[in-house]
């Protein structure tokens, strides 16, 4: 039996903080998206931000470029969306962890941001346009 840290997860768990009221556009497998994310460790630590670059990362969804959690708990996102990943180490780092930073074992906890999908910023719908 391990010891496990309070706060670790043996599950990924999808908190949506924050939906927009249109969504004509969401995150499937194989979309290149773009997501800004806070990335902590249980016990508050920051490891990575890109809020504070001002730069969100770019990845095609499902396709394993980045750990299993995100992959997993991207899927569906609207544009604008945000949501509070809890991501056990099995989906994150493993056993290895990511040193420096992460350490093994770890349960990570990103606060995500869908900013774009394929390149599309926010969804624009005719009604939008006709305002300009």
């Amino acid at each position: 039996a391990s010891a496990k840290k309070s706060g670790d997860v043996s599950a990924l768990q999808i908190g949506v903080k924050y939906k927009p009221e249109s969504c004509s556009i969401s995150a499937h497998k194989g979309d290149r998206v773009k997501v800004h994310y806070r990335g902590t460790l249980t016990d508050g630590t920051v490891f990575d931000s890109s809020f504070e670059r001002g730069d969100p990362i770019e990845f095609e969804l499902g396709t394993g470029q980045v750990i299993k959690g995100w992959d997993q708990g991207i899927l569906g996102m609207c544009i604008g969306e945000k949501r509070k990943l809890k991501i056990p180490s099995k989906l994150g780092y493993g056993d290895q962890g990511s040193p420096p930073t992460i350490p093994g074992g770890a349960t990570l906890i990103f606060d995500t941001e869908l900013v774009a999908v394929n390149g599309e910023p926010s969804s624009k719908s005719e009604e939008d346009d006709a305002d300009l």
